[in-house]
């Protein structure tokens, strides 16, 4: 596969250490550089798996950094990426892919001026879990897909998160934080979405930290934090979405996708595997696994990049792409949109259908 893709990472929070593992583990990527606005954080992460501690403007002024890693916060993502983007740097950003679309439109436009890989988390459905449900529907399993419905039902990340304060601010909230997650897998399964309508509510002005040094601190909150929406994907298909961190639990399935021949059910999209099972008029059968990285885990998208060729000059290659993100952003915009302004809300991006990922020991 030649020379691995060198990596500097831009914000070494607690999502990083997920990434930090699958680098060290990938013969494809190599860590070069940490930064963190924490100069004591980015140093412990970089001592521990052996790179360089630096400023961001240090990094970005490497010569051996081919790609930076922006796991920022997300009113941070277009700010860091566009930086990365301007000193030549191919960037592979954690969900969403920025803020806003305005900023979104703005980083593909700069990526693609700049001649230079932009990428997009989540990768999390290029598992087993989601592949092999995608690879059932493609082989006739249900039929003509007609509807999916897809639900995260969480208390808030308060709970367990030190520092939750973005969570609950514009870029946050349970749409923007975990709808890339199902959002992302209802493309892929779904293909692109055309419309949406919604609604939203956010029953508590604060939060309370439950955990860490600021434990019993209240944060406000001032974005939706339960949010419904109905999805017209240009299929024809139409998919219902409830994002919540006001409720407690649900018995519902992550994902269900419905036919005129079955049903499936997908496992939960925030991760990378999970058991996937079918149901065509005798009852729910388990699948076995038929597609997907099987060792799939945080930083397969940018990995899978290199993989298809999208860092060998081919724009199309590759699956966690910034296109992908962008759509799935609009697709959120416009729910909330919708949901604030009482009417339906066209999208008016489109993007195709991420190509299978054939079962891959990687």
């Amino acid at each position: 596969m030649g020379q691995p893709l060198r990596i500097g990472l831009v914000g070494a929070g607690v999502i990083s250490r997920q990434y930090l593992e699958t680098i060290a583990r990938l013969d494809a990527l190599e860590l070069v550089a940490v930064a963190d606005l924490d100069a004591g954080r980015a140093a412990a992460a970089a001592d521990a798996y052996g790179a360089r501690a630096l400023t961001v403007e240090e990094l970005l002024r490497r010569e051996d950094v081919d790609a930076v890693l922006n796991l920022t916060i997300p009113a941070a993502h277009a700010e860091t990426s566009l930086a990365a983007i301007e000193a030549g740097k191919a960037v592979y950003v954690e969900k969403p892919l920025a803020a806003t679309t305005a900023q979104g439109r703005v980083m593909l436009d700069a990526a693609s001026a700049a001649g230079v890989v932009l990428g997009s988390a989540p990768d999390t459905v290029l598992g087993t879990g989601v592949q092999t449900a995608r690879a059932a529907i493609d082989e006739g399993a249900i039929g003509t897909p007609l509807s999916a419905t897809a639900t995260m039902v969480t208390p808030g990340h308060e709970r367990w998160h030190p520092a939750p304060d973005f969570y609950y601010q514009p870029g946050g909230g349970p749409l923007l934080d975990m709808g890339p997650y199902y959002l992302t897998s209802l493309v892929t399964l779904l293909g692109p979405v055309v419309g949406v309508v919604g609604a939203a509510s956010a029953l508590r002005s604060e939060r309370v930290i439950g955990s860490g040094p600021r434990a019993g601190e209240r944060i406000p909150v001032a974005t939706p934090t339960h949010v419904t929406g109905a999805l017209t994907h240009a299929s024809g298909a139409l998919s219902t979405l409830v994002m919540s961190f006001d409720a407690l639990s649900t018995h519902a399935a992550h994902i269900e996708v419905h036919g005129t021949d079955g049903s499936l059910a997908v496992p939960d999209p925030n991760l990378f595997s999970g058991d996937v099972a079918l149901d065509t008029g005798a009852g729910w059968t388990v699948l076995p696994v038929s597609a997907g990285y099987r060792q799939a885990a945080r930083g397969y998208g940018l990995a899978d990049l290199l993989w298809s060729g999208a860092f060998a000059g081919d724009p199309s290659a590759g699956r966690a792409r910034g296109v992908l993100g962008f759509h799935v952003l609009e697709v959120m915009e416009a729910v909330l949109t919708a949901a604030a302004e009482g009417r339906s809300v066209p999208v008016t991006s489109t993007v195709d259908r991420p190509a299978a990922v054939p079962l891959d020991d990687r």
